[in-house]
């Protein structure tokens, strides 16, 4: 009794494709040329279907990380804009001596917003909203009556998101 080497199906080719077992237990134990070469093509379909099936995953995926990588780089670079903003917005608290800078400082800080809301960036974080941990960092905590339960009660520093990333968590307090 001599052992059979296993095929490797992907080895295999239709000359030396043997009958397994389940094949001799069938009704006529004989198989055709032609139930080979079925059994051969539904193979190979399977397989092709397989990898066309992969493929298709793989370029969906491929697709979505190339979609992605825009957004994340204008998240990115607006990041390391955020304390110049916060910088121009405790400078606007202040009263200046002349006109003419107080409106042309007022210029600049809006076309900032502006240039800010054409790429889609929201800012978050206004008193009296209610708190979510979402895009809220809740700083401190007081009892107010005069708020809701879970209200921002002030804004230490603004938080901002661009759809529904979120750049920056806005740093507040929270009341009740």
């Amino acid at each position: 009794m001599s052992k059979k080497k296993p095929v490797n199906p992907e080895e295999q080719d239709i000359d030396t494709i043997e009958e397994t077992p389940e094949a001799a237990d069938a009704p006529g134990a004989e198989r055709s040329e032609q139930q080979l070469l079925q059994e051969k093509y539904d193979d190979l379909n399977d397989r092709y279907l397989r990898l066309m099936a992969e493929y298709d995953n793989y370029r969906k995926r491929s697709q979505k990380e190339k979609d992605d990588i825009y957004p994340n780089a204008v998240a990115n670079t607006i990041a390391k804009f955020l304390p110049v903003i916060d910088s121009l917005d405790r400078a606007s608290q202040f009263d200046y001596n002349t006109e003419d800078f107080s409106k042309g400082f007022d210029m600049i800080c809006t076309n900032f917003g502006d240039i800010l809301k054409s790429l889609g960036v929201e800012e978050v974080g206004v008193v009296g909203e209610p708190f979510d941990p979402n895009i809220h960092n809740a700083a401190m905590r007081i009892e107010d009556e005069e708020l809701g339960e879970n209200v921002v009660s002030q804004v230490f520093q603004k938080g901002y998101k661009m759809g529904d990333k979120v750049i920056r968590y806005a740093m507040v307090q929270t009341a009740n």
